[in-house]
């Protein structure tokens, strides 16, 4: 119920109220008044009213009766005008804050963000287990250190210079401050938040981009050459990329506006949460990655032997669907913390059920499309139906804000097929991506950028530090808002998707290229040894029976 219809509501029942006790008082007055067996005819009525009005008391009790309504009236009123200025409109009415109000939003802002923050930085927990669980055992030691090797060379690189590249202001396409953390604010922008606190958020975003990457490259990469990748992708590639679409001063943030770029468009790139910025650029990182490694030694392609074809069997799939499990719960941070906002509560809600239908019809697609289209039809199959739940969960990404809870579920039902899709096509075209990054990240990274454009519901603006404003709301296709919104969001993904795949692809290409042991590939015998990767580049194994 809106504060209107709330106050209307108020506005009734006091009336009620004071009319009860009216009647009451009539009736103690009143009492030699019985009621007749036979109700009057009108006539009788107007008499009664006429000899009533005759007497004195009943003109004093009348006009009390009338003054206490007047009253009652004058009140609600008051109330009505007065809780309206501090609720607000839907069009988030202008409200003053004193200072101390104002500290006290930014600190639970900030309290919010670190929450979000330390749930997306648990899904890393989630990528360790997801990625070495689809493994082969002889990866999984090696899978289990290159993402912890990931996150601590994402810190360093983000304070050093990856943060400034990203958020600090500078021109369109580069940050130009804030380098090693030096000089900056004490709150980001204009949202209230700690700039600190946001940093943190921030960084266990760039951690999940390049953990990202790993997944696709298992099995084949050298340990010193994945040192080497990961420095590119977390201080170079992701920040500066990222700063188009989330800097204060982006080209594409400030794209469809006057004097800036594509003005004709109206519409900048919108990307709530990171289905462009995390997951477009990851997957297509990871493709680069993929393509310049080759397959794993050994690997069969399905287009080469029906029989034999196909990825290699998951060595442990509890651990990779607790992964999964663990992804999902981090998402929580991922979307609904993109508000920046505690105020936001009602936005924050819906964000948070649209992550969760989008994750539930994405695993029912996959899992269905498998039994009835899969190689082994007729089987329920978990790698498709795990990577289906992720592959909603990225898609509802980007759109997450400005959908409804029925279209996050249409979102969620093609990104399910996507995936199941986009796994054949990398074994048609024989790119080896152990876990599927590819199609769950890159390819329902693109389609979740998409949807903006499509699903829209044009109800919700945006959110701010002191609660939602929908006075600028966004409206998609399907709602009647035409093309420019799609258009925007086509032309944002596909400059960040073409630019990250030429820069990462030359980065691979030249990474590779270097001398043993600082190239990419990892020598064969590392590969096909005994104990594999795990034996060769770190001496251990993950299981010791």
């Amino acid at each position: 119920m809106n504060s209107s219809a709330f106050m209307s509501e108020s506005c009734r029942n006091v009336s009620a109220l004071i009319t009860s006790f009216s009647i009451c008082i009539v009736n103690q007055k009143n009492q030699a008044m019985k009621t007749a067996a036979i109700s009057p005819g009108r006539g009788d009525y107007f008499a009664r009213i006429r000899e009533n009005m005759s007497k004195q008391k009943n003109w004093k009790l009348g006009a009390t009766i009338f003054a206490g309504k007047m009253i009652g009236l004058f009140l609600v009123l008051l109330s009505m005008n007065t809780l309206s200025g501090i609720i607000g409109t839907p069009a988030n009415a202008a409200v003053t804050y004193t200072p101390a109000e104002t500290n006290v939003v930014n600190a639970l802002n900030t309290v919010w963000t670190l929450v979000a923050a330390a749930l997306v930085f648990g899904m890393q927990a989630g990528f360790v287990m997801l990625e070495a669980g689809f493994a082969r055992k002889r990866e999984a030691v090696n899978v289990l250190i290159e993402c912890v090797l990931d996150t601590a060379i994402c810190g360093i690189s983000f304070w050093a210079i990856g943060y400034a590249f990203m958020f600090s202001e500078g021109n369109g396409f580069i940050g130009q401050k804030w380098f090693f953390l030096q000089g900056v604010p004490a709150t980001y922008g204009t949202t209230g938040v700690a700039l600190l606190a946001h940093w943190v958020f921030q960084f266990a975003f760039a951690d999940t981009a390049s953990t990202i990457t790993s997944g696709a490259m298992i099995g084949r990469t050298s340990f010193r050459g994945d040192i080497l990748y990961s420095i590119v992708v977390t201080a170079l590639i992701y920040p500066i990329i990222g700063h188009w679409a989330w800097g204060p001063d982006g080209f594409l943030v400030t794209m469809g506006t006057a004097g800036k770029f594509l003005p004709e468009l109206g519409n900048p790139f919108r990307d709530f949460a990171g289905s462009t910025v995390v997951h477009t650029i990851g997957g297509v990182v990871s493709l680069a990655g993929a393509i310049v490694l080759g397959p794993r030694l050994g690997r069969v392609f399905l287009r080469d032997d029906k029989e034999r074809g196909g990825l290699p069997a998951a060595h442990n799939l509890p651990v990779a669907v607790t992964g999964a499990f663990l992804l999902w719960f981090g998402w929580y941070g991922f979307n609904p913390g993109s508000t920046i906002s505690a105020m936001d509560a009602v936005g924050i809600g819906r964000v948070a059920a649209n992550t969760t239908l989008a994750a539930c019809a994405g695993a029912l697609s996959a899992m269905f499309l498998a039994f009835y289209l899969g190689s082994f039809k007729g089987k329920f199959d978990v790698g498709f139906t795990v990577n289906g739940l992720l592959g909603g969960l990225v898609a509802i990404t980007a759109p997450c804000y400005w959908v409804s809870p029925f279209g996050s579920i249409i979102i969620g039902l093609i990104a399910g097929a996507i995936v199941f899709g986009g796994i054949y096509l990398l074994e048609y075209l024989r790119i080896d991506d152990p876990v599927g990054a590819v199609p769950v990240h890159g390819l329902n990274g693109i389609f979740g950028t998409w949807a903006i454009g499509l699903f829209a519901t044009g109800e919700y603006g945006c959110a701010t530090p002191f609660g939602p404003d929908n006075s600028a709301p966004v409206t998609g296709l399907f709602y009647g808002g035409g093309w420019n919104v799609f258009l925007a969001q086509f032309v944002g993904n596909a400059i960040v998707a073409l630019s990250t795949f030429a820069v990462a692809f030359i980065a691979m290409w030249l990474i590779n290229k270097l001398p043993y042991p600082f190239k990419l590939r990892v020598e064969p015998e590392g590969e096909t040894g005994v104990g594999g990767l795990d034996v060769f580049e770190h001496g251990a194994e993950a299981y010791t029976n």
